[in-house]
């Protein structure tokens, strides 16, 4: 039995093949070239993303020998909006990438109704989210094809079903969290007919057949597609964060902390509340913070020659033990959460004539890490407890540096996902729930063991230093 989990993210789509005991047999990934542009525009060619699923998921099937696949799970970046039409699934232009900002006039103008939108679907008024982006779209290309996120595309070039699960629509600003439904009234005010939008649908069970991967000894036998979710609660599932409290930070392109809750949350420190997944017509929720460059920041300072290959995080940043003054601030795509600040800037601060290259890479480091800091305390005062302790994933926890000041920070212990793609195994698991391969969470999701487990090297009084400090630095990228 053989499961084919594709995880389409923002620089790349990566494809695995995981059998029922939850082995990954074999992998593949295709690159997309993501766009930049004035005005904070971020764009990428629909029919590349398409092309990379299909090139990615067909080499991992390859790989494994062409098995006989069980079921197809999709998991998509969550915030990334385009236009298409619904006869023929033809995209009409460019997908809006979801760091994308010039939709930024559109919150601007309901702010008046920030405050309504948070009560009603959990998430700030932030372009970051999928009603300001599909309404400034709107704008630019009139009336006709339909706008949704890319999931809802792409599930429809699969398989011909025109459906969004619970944890992607939650992400879109016009989702009740309550009843886990369209908000008529948020829907109203981006200008959205509800009926047009796609329907809401558990993150495990079939939603349709799909031969684009079936090659080979496998013919062209229809694969049950049985698994969709938003990238970073797909990560929350496979790193078995099922009960409240229990978190984890994805460090990819950006770095996500979600940390599930038992009810719907509207957070009073600066994080949202959406659905965690849905199953069985059940939902689980979370509160989730955002920070919008982190692996992105990395591929920055090799663009400009600070570093040469991502193993520099240690090589050069690991060299010192502090960034001796120097703060970074991530903002290089506006600041997240807790600090909702789209118009702010990256800034490196306290620069002196005996800054080296080696500080301002800890200081990166650092910057990222005291980020994170700040949603986990964020999202311990809403817990109404702190983190007992964050799990953790993606290409950035590679770096052993950034896991030490990472939990130097929290004061808690990081524990590092044995695989780099959580993501593919969160769907993978959703996909074997979805054609029953798996009679509960917890058995679709297996045991693990942390690969490291990284244990604070400073005391709380030191840390809470050094995030007072790096506080100053963002407080001076905010405009007033």
């Amino acid at each position: 039995m053989a499961v084919l989990a594709i995880d389409q993210g923002t620089s790349a789509t990566k494809a695995l093949v995981v059998d029922d005991e939850g082995r990954v047999l074999a992998a593949a990934s295709a690159d997309v070239e993501v766009r930049t542009g004035p005005g904070d525009a971020v764009e990428v060619d629909p029919e590349a993303l398409w092309q990379s699923v299909l090139r990615a998921g067909r080499e991992a099937c390859a790989a494994a020998g062409h098995p006989a696949l069980d079921a197809v799970g999709l998991a998509n970046q969550g915030e990334t909006v385009l236009a298409w039409d619904r006869r023929t699934g033809e995209p009409t232009g460019p997908a809006i990438v979801w760091q994308d900002g010039r939709a930024a006039i559109v919150c601007d103008e309901r702010r008046p109704h920030a405050d309504r939108l948070a009560h009603l679907t959990g998430l700030t008024l932030d372009p970051y989210f999928v009603a300001p982006k599909i309404a400034w779209l709107r704008r630019q290309i009139g009336p006709g094809p339909t706008i949704t996120t890319t999931d809802t595309w792409l599930v429809h070039r699969l398989c011909g079903a025109f459906v969004t699960d619970a944890s992607t629509a939650s992400r879109s600003l016009v989702l009740d969290l309550d009843r886990v439904a369209w908000s008529d009234e948020a829907c109203a005010l981006f200008g959205i007919d509800s009926t047009d939008l796609p329907m809401v649908i558990d993150n495990a069970g079939v939603v349709g057949e799909t031969t684009a991967f079936s090659s080979g000894t496998g013919g062209s036998r229809p694969v049950p597609v049985a698994g969709l979710c938003v990238d970073q609660q797909a990560a929350l599932f496979a790193q078995a964060c099922l009960s409240a409290g229990e978190a984890k930070c994805t460090y990819g392109t950006g770095a996500f902390l979600l940390a599930t809750t038992a009810t719907p949350t509207r957070s009073t420190s600066g994080l949202v509340g959406c659905v965690a997944w849905r199953l069985d017509g059940e939902p689980t929720w979370c509160l989730d913070g955002q920070v919008f460059t982190a692996g992105s920041v990395v591929g920055w300072l090799q663009s400009i020659g600070v570093i040469v290959e991502p193993g520099d995080l240690d090589g050069v940043g690991g060299t010192v033990p502090d960034a001796a003054g120097v703060h970074f601030v991530p903002a290089l795509a506006g600041l997240g959460a807790p600090f909702w600040a789209p118009g702010a800037r990256g800034a490196l601060t306290g620069l002196s004539l005996g800054t080296e290259r080696a500080h301002v890479v800890r200081a990166v480091i650092e910057g990222i890490a005291a980020n994170v800091a700040c949603l986990a305390r964020a999202a311990g005062d809403d817990l109404g407890r702190p983190l007992a302790r964050l799990r953790v994933d993606g290409g950035l926890t590679r770096s052993r540096t950034l896991l030490q000041v990472q939990a130097d920070l929290l004061q808690v212990p990081v524990e590092v996902y044995p695989s780099p793609d959580a993501t593919a195994m969160g769907v993978a698991a959703f996909a074997r729930l979805g054609v029953g391969l798996a009679a509960s969470a917890a058995e679709a999701v297996g045991g693990w063991t942390p690969a490291t487990v990284v244990q604070p090297a400073i005391g709380a009084d030191e840390a809470g230093e050094r995030l007072v400090a790096w506080r100053a630095a963002v407080d001076a990228t905010i405009p007033r």
